[in-house]
């Protein structure tokens, strides 16, 4: 979690952009990507993204496992 952490609200807080940046909250820039597994069980899961959101458009994966 420290790692995922380190990437998203902590990154925030060094540019001075907490609550804009590295969230999931009305009014906040966010990109999400989905997995299937828990990546706090196993960080491997975060090489099979299934889809990203960007800028509210979605981008589907054709990877597959």
């Amino acid at each position: 979690m420290d790692a995922i952490r380190a990437a998203t609200t902590r990154a925030a807080d060094m540019l001075e952009m907490k609550g804009e940046i590295g969230v999931l909250a009305p009014g906040a820039y966010a990109d999400v990507i989905a997995v299937s597994g828990d990546p706090l069980k196993d960080i491997s899961t975060l090489e099979h993204v299934h889809f990203v959101m960007h800028d509210g458009a979605i981008f589907k994966s054709d990877q597959t496992k």
